[in-house]
């Protein structure tokens, strides 16, 4: 399962996920989509922006955990 480290990087620069959708230009419901591993795919576009506004890699946004 892919798990998105979104929320803690937002913490980290004290910023909030309205922030990040107005950014982005997604809806907070699709964000929170993502967050919660509740889609099935995402594309490079959000991916490349959400590195550069988190201002993190792939590895700081992305980990796989192994599920038992």
């Amino acid at each position: 399962m892919i798990h998105f480290h979104i929320e803690e990087l937002l913490k980290k620069k004290k910023k909030t996920k309205y922030w990040l959708c107005k950014n982005m230009d997604i809806t907070t419901r699709n964000l929170n989509r993502v967050i919660r591993g509740e889609t099935s795919s995402i594309s490079f576009k959000y991916l490349e922006e959400l590195c550069q506004y988190l201002d993190c890699t792939l590895d700081e946004l992305i980990e796989i955990k192994r599920e038992a």
